[in-house]
Parts: C-alpha cells; structure tokens; sequence
C-alpha cells in the first residue's frame, strides 16, 4: 500500500518548488503591513513576525476570519470544462474531448453559482467565486410519502437541506460531482465549490493550483481566510434561496477548510471530513504532497516546529474549542451538529497520527462524532476499490445525519 500510494504522489512531475516568501501583503489589512514593517527595520525577523500574526489570529478568530455577505449572487449557466492540473497525456486527451463535446453541442449547459469574494487578492480571476450549482429536484410522491411518516417540518414539508462540496488540493472541476449526485437523489441539493486557485479561479500562469497552498506564507494563509468567507456566503445565498439545513463536506485541503468555517459559523449543522488532520503545518512537513514546500522551508533554515507556528492560524487544532461550541449551538429543538471523520491508516499525505489526534481532541472537547477507517491511503482513496468505501461511508452518513435533523 505504501509503494501504491507513493507511485500515485509521484506521477506528476509539474510540481514545482519556490523559495520562501513571507508573504506579508497578503495579509496586509490584519497587520502583515505592520509586521512588514518591522521586519524591514529589523526590529523582528520575518518568521517572528510570521508567528506573532499567527498568534494575533488564533487569539482573534472571528475578527480574521469575519467577512461581509457578497451583494452580486447570481446564477450562471456554462458549459463543464476539466480544467486539469497535471499534464499527463490522457488527462489532456479528456480536457480536449470535453471542449470538443462543448463546440459540437454534445454538452448542455450546466448551473454555477458565481459572486465576488468577500475577501479579495490580486488575482481578479481567483475572487470571481464559481460553485456548480445541483438543486435537488423534490417529487410529490415522495413529499406526500414523507407527510404521512411524520419527516416533514411543521408546515407540512420537508425542510430544504444543502451541502457545501469542496474537494482535495490540485482536484479539477470535475473531482466530487458524482458525490453531489448522490446527495442529490437524497433530496439534498449540493454547492460544489471551487477553492482559491482552483479550476476556473486559477491564474494563466499556474498548471497547478499552488498558490493554495506553498512557500508563500502569507498567501497560503490568505487562501485560507478566502475560502472560509467563500463557504459561509454560500451558506448566506443558501439562507436566501429558503434552504433550512446546511452542511459542509470537505476533503483534505477542503476538510480543513471546511471545519473551520463550521468553527466559525453555527449554521453549518453536518459537517463531513474526508482525511483530516489537526496542524496546518505538520501536514506540510511531513506529507508526500508537499514536499516541494517543505524543500523551499529547509532550504530557508526553517524546522517543523516553527512550520507548525507559523500556520497555527489556519490549523484546525487552533479552533477545537470554537468548534465544539458552534456545534452545540441549537435552535428550535434542532439536535446539535453531526460530525464525520474519515481517515486512513497507510497515509502518506495526512499522517495518520495526526488524524487520530483529531479524535483525541473532538474526545476532550466533547464533540458529537463518527469516524470511520479506510483500509488504504490518502490517494488510494481516489482507486477501486476504495472510492466506493468512501462515498458509502460519506452518503450514508449525510443521509442519516439530515434525515435525524428532519425527524
């Protein structure tokens, strides 16, 4: 399983290392300008400065990560497109044949919810918000079968519930819709949300989505603070469309993502995490995925530990207590916040030591969970036959959690 789950992290021969930047102008408007500042008289040195706004971060969590709701929702029809991060010759060969299916009429145009992100970077591309749109199609069967079982809310139908879809690091725009089809056919309409510098909102210059995630400090903690406020304005667009019951289900990148904005924001009720881990930085050090970062980190001089500083403000272990309170918030009866976890033994990208250390601390801080365990590793999880593992454990768990929230 080890050399399995090696050869498919090392299939992709366009990663790419760059050296250390800190990065401060990404995070200009909560103090990296100060910081900067500082750094520029020599007062402090940068990974210093880097720590201390991470301190500033995790002392002030709602202040980072608060935003303002997006004025321009709107809903957009276009065309599938791959978009794809590696340059393998049959990935492109499928990237050619969709745009072929797109100019010959074979394709019909598919729903995306698009808006401007709460919080903005240079990138004009990467703020343009893209979440393809699945709206759960409801029949009146299958309403009145559930009026009579008594699963409907008090006004005589059931409660419009949605999920928050965001895949794993470098994933293309075509990773995890077949899981929002299935949602789908359990009447829950799904958001698949592209992250910073994913797909569509990924800048000419990159085959890959790196910017989410590399020796750019500031801006991987940027991406961080964008996709937690793209989450929560999709929850508000949710709200506004009459949707009752929402969740978030995020793999890798997306899970950690994903349990900070539930962190965060109480309204997010079912929270899934496909691989999880608890420090930002101790993924980075020590995962086949990023050991070009890594590289760029010890080639500055850098160890893991101050790795793990310097990211403490986008790790989940910074928000357990948040999370654990944001879960228990109730309204109307509603039980309190369903969590999954999902984690595999002969991981080579999330450790599984530092999975288990997710369940220790959702142990101590009383958090209402399952976890579940695949018999594989973090890229196997995307081969037979452990894909169709995962999505049982991941549907029948959605399915479950928002039919108990209906009950």
């Amino acid at each position: 399983m080890y050399a399995w789950e090696t050869a498919l992290t090392t299939r992709d021969m366009n990663r790419v290392e760059r050296p250390l930047e800190w990065g401060f102008e990404a995070l200009a408007d909560v103090g990296g300008a100060e910081l900067a500042a500082r750094v520029e008289r020599g007062e402090m040195s940068g990974l210093e400065a880097m720590i201390a706004l991470n301190e500033r971060i995790v002392a002030e969590p709602q202040s980072f990560y608060g935003y303002q709701t997006p004025t321009d929702f709107r809903i957009e029809e276009h065309f599938p497109a791959l978009y794809p991060t590696n340059v393998r010759p049959e990935t492109l060969e499928l990237e050619r044949e969709w745009k072929r299916r797109a100019e010959v009429g074979e394709l019909r145009k598919v729903p995306f919810l698009r808006f401007t992100s709460a919080v903005r970077t240079p990138y004009p591309e990467n703020d343009a918000v893209n979440a393809r749109w699945y709206e759960a199609k409801q029949s009146v069967e299958r309403r009145g079968i559930e009026r009579r079982e008594g699963k409907s809310n008090g006004n005589g139908r059931r409660p419009k519930q949605a999920m928050i879809v965001m895949p794993q690091w470098n994933a293309d725009a075509f990773s995890h819709n077949v899981l929002c089809e299935m949602f789908n056919r359990f009447g829950i309409s799904c958001l698949r949300l592209s992250k910073p510098y994913h797909d569509v909102r990924r800048p000419a210059e990159l085959e890959r989505s790196d910017y989410a995630v590399s020796a750019n400090v500031g801006r991987t903690i940027a991406a961080c603070r964008q996709a937690v406020a793209d989450i929560r304005s999709c929850v508000d667009w949710l709200e506004s469309q009459g949707y009752e019951q929402i969740g978030v289900m995020g793999t890798s990148l997306g899970s950690a993502y994903g349990f900070i904005a539930a962190a965060m924001d109480s309204r997010l009720r079912v929270c899934a995490f496909n691989h999880a881990s608890t420090q930002f930085g101790d993924v980075v050090w020590t995962g086949q995925s990023t050991r070009h970062v890594k590289a760029a980190f010890e080639h500055a001089g850098l160890t893991q530990d101050e790795t793990r500083a310097m990211f403490a403000g986008v790790s989940p272990m910074s928000f357990m207590e948040e999370y654990a309170a944001t879960g228990l918030a109730r309204w109307d009866g509603d039980k309190a916040r369903r969590t999954l976890v999902v984690y595999a033994p002969y991981d080579l990208t999330f450790v599984v030591k530092y999975s288990r250390e997710v369940l220790t601390n959702f142990d101590a801080h009383g958090v209402d969970y399952v976890a579940k365990v695949l018999p594989c590793g973090h890229y196997t999880t995307g081969e037979t036959p452990y894909k169709f593992l995962d999505g049982w454990y991941l549907g029948s768990f959605i399915w479950g959690a928002f039919r108990r929230l209906r009950a």
